[in-house]
């Protein structure tokens, strides 16, 4: 039994709240990076070169999208959205079904605060959710 057993809405209203702001981290496996790098129509090396930064999290060396000098999203573009969307990290397409999130009722609420979807639009069952959260993308 999770708090969430009812279920949870959530329906994207393309805020960008969850691409811009504050300084963060975009996680990417190498799979992303490929995806990322032939759609933009670049070689990994130089995917590498332009969008990637490296970080430890956990002890350990990770792979993150760097930020624009605004802390936004590389990929976000104010007044047009994502501009990679079909393509997006796994980060991005299990927001705001991350584990952290929906831990507790308060942690949910908590993001519902920068995030007007939450709350909103279709119900995702409990399954869904934990499905979602228990390989959100995150380290």
């Amino acid at each position: 039994m999770s708090w969430y057993d009812p279920g949870l809405k959530f329906s994207c209203t393309n805020c960008g709240n969850c691409c811009t702001g504050s300084p963060g981290f975009t996680w990417v496996d190498d799979r992303e990076i490929a995806r990322l790098a032939e759609r933009l129509g670049l070689d990994e090396a130089a995917f590498r070169r332009r969008y990637i930064r490296e970080a430890w999290r956990g002890g350990e060396q990770r792979t993150s999208l760097v930020d624009k000098p605004n802390h936004d999203c590389v990929f976000y573009a104010r007044g047009v959205g994502c501009t990679v969307y079909d393509d997006r990290p796994k980060q991005c397409r299990t927001w705001p079904f991350w584990k952290r999130v929906v831990e507790t009722r308060e942690d949910w609420l908590d993001a519902g605060r920068e995030c007007p979807g939450i709350g909103r639009g279709r119900l995702h069952t409990a399954e869904e959710i934990r499905t979602t959260a228990s390989d959100d993308g995150l380290p």
